[in-house]
């Protein structure tokens, strides 16, 4: 009898080691606790430092000298050469960072800090001042501080009518997650800007629901002392109350967390993404074939465990959703979506209830439209309102869950994205940079219920076509150098909707060059904390992506 040898492709061995060291690079960043921490590197916020010190100036500018001192010189030096700040420090300079930065430094030091203020200022007269941030509420919040320092007249700030707080629906859907900050600085300028008779009465009117939303938000979170566990949002709502002179017990408290949570160095951080970070790391590994591990049973407990179920009443959000951080955190759709499909790819019948649960806050928050926002029902507004890349998150949650792509929850989503549809074929993603993430994302989903051939579907994939790079790699589809981030969703996405496998070898190709010493991979700013003008970066997204790439390479290239 004869045998015969057949040599292992020498690829797949390739293959198999880079998502092999990928997975075991992921499994390092693992707590015992299941979160996959990147904090270390991506907490370092120069708006929560911003938020603090203006703050801290106005709710208790003696006592708190020492915080204001140490917060002013580590803004001095994050200031980057040309004259502006990013969000995150070492990054290009951001022009809605670099407006805050200069005029709170110019409130709190304006002698010790007048040559930082003014190459600052110089960067932004350069850049188109505040007019050119593409962004309505950037330019609401640098318009504040632009006041708070002299440099607008009270008279030109954008008023926040107080009377909308006495239609609790309506104020949602016009501020929604800005509820508790646009509060704060309305009540505010209810004692500081002038107004006529009318405007007096019925911010006065409005007064007791403004500071009940803001309570609401406040003991939600376990009266700590912050709000969203963010260091930029808990300075405008706390600016906002000591300039009102209110609430004296919140604003005491706020202190007293700004005290406890300033980093040594004099900075304050953006607030924790323990889900963020975690949903996509452990979506990842299930991707490729790690669902059943052992160390993945603390995370799925983690999931359950973060799950909230009280309603968030500021947001008028039933409860069993999941937040981007805590047990007590603000709703998300993003979160929510991506950790139920997370937890259908886990064994074990542990997650059913929360599954259960995170389904009906799903049908409860979509739109009429058919779509999802961040998470208050039917806002439009920016960066919180319909999104292509949320809604596809919610619909894949629901697929995964055992929805049937036949039911109206569904179909209603895909009308919807049909429409959203940009003449080129590509869609908008509000919390990822420009267009190639959530084109990718639409085009999964459209063939996951089988709709590949969807006109949708088709002019998606010639849009992610002609964004391909020379090098195989995907950028923003803008003329940016690729990602690992946007290449592993492309190829995900491309190889879901039936493309030749071998056609996407260079873009696999050039995952494998790119990774980092350990087995992972380089994380770019593609992450939009405030969409087109400050950006971040998630590694366990980064990680994720590629080796849900990877994966769906080697199996595809398996199939006879």
């Amino acid at each position: 009898m004869t045998s015969v040898h057949v040599d292992p492709d020498p690829f797949t061995d390739v293959l198999d080691r880079a998502i092999s060291e990928g997975a075991e690079a992921l499994f390092r960043a693992q707590r015992p606790d299941g979160v996959f921490d990147y904090s270390e590197d991506n907490l370092t916020s120069t708006l929560g430092t911003v938020g603090a010190l203006s703050a801290l100036h106005y709710a208790d500018p003696e006592g708190s000298a020492d915080l204001i001192e140490a917060g002013a010189g580590w803004l001095r030096r994050t200031q980057n050469e040309d004259g502006g700040w990013a969000m995150v420090p070492g990054l290009p300079s951001e022009a809605g960072p670099t407006a805050v930065s200069s005029a709170v430094l110019h409130l709190v030091d304006p002698v010790g800090s007048a040559a930082h203020v003014e190459s600052g200022q110089r960067w932004m007269g350069d850049h188109g001042g505040l007019e050119a941030i593409p962004h309505p509420e950037v330019v609401s919040w640098c318009r504040q501080y632009y006041g708070f320092v002299g440099w607008l007249a009270p008279e030109d700030m954008r008023r926040f009518p107080l009377e909308l707080a006495l239609l609790p629906g309506l104020y949602r859907r016009l501020f929604d997650l800005r509820v508790p900050m646009a509060s704060a600085l309305g009540l505010a300028q209810a004692k500081h800007k002038p107004l006529n008779p009318l405007q007096r009465l019925f911010a006065r009117l409005g007064t007791p629901n403004a500071l009940t939303a803001i309570r609401q938000v406040y003991e939600h979170e376990g009266s700590t002392g912050a709000w969203c566990e963010n260091a930029w949002v808990t300075g405008l709502v706390c600016t906002g109350l000591a300039r009102a002179d209110l609430a004296p017990d919140m604003v005491a408290a706020a202190v007293g967390w700004f005290r406890r949570t300033m980093d040594p160095d004099g900075w304050w951080q953006t607030g924790p993404l323990d889900a963020a970070w975690t949903m996509y790391a452990v979506r990842g590994l299930t991707e490729v074939g790690y669902a059943d591990d052992p160390r993945l049973v603390a995370s799925r407990d983690l999931f359950t465990r973060l799950q909230q179920h009280r309603p968030f009443l500021a947001f008028g959000c039933p409860p069993g959703y999941w937040g981007w951080a805590g047990t007590e955190g603000w709703p998300s759709t993003l979160e929510t979506g991506e950790i139920l499909s997370v937890l259908c790819r886990l064994p074990g019948d542990e997650q059913a209830h929360s599954v259960e649960r995170g389904v009906d806050w799903l049908t409860r928050v979509q739109d009429t439209r058919g779509s999802w926002g961040l998470c208050v029902k039917n806002t439009k507004v920016a960066n919180s309102g319909p999104c292509p890349m949320t809604t596809v998150q919610a619909v894949d949650a629901l697929l995964d869950a055992g929805v049937p792509a036949t039911d109206p929850r569904v179909r209603r989503a895909l009308t919807w994205l049909g429409k959203a549809q940009l003449p080129d074929g590509s869609f908008e993603s509000v919390w990822y940079r420009q267009h190639t993430m959530g084109t990718a994302a639409v085009l999964e989903t459209f063939s996951r219920v089988g709709r590949a051939d969807d006109p949708v579907a088709r002019k998606a994939v010639a849009w992610l076509e002609r964004a391909r790079l020379d090098d195989g790699s995907w950028g923003d589809g803008a003329g940016a150098p690729g990602t690992v981030e946007e290449t592993g969703w492309a190829v995900s996405a491309l190889l879901a909707s039936g493309a030749d496998a071998a056609g996407l070898r260079t873009g696999v190709d050039w995952l494998l060059a790119h990774r980092a010493d350990g087995g992972g991979w380089p994380s770019e700013i593609v992450h939009e904390y405030v969409r087109h003008v400050s950006r971040y970066t998630n590694p366990a997204f980064a990680q994720g992506m590629a080796l849900r790439a990877l994966g769906r390479y080697r199996d595809a290239v398996a199939k006879p």
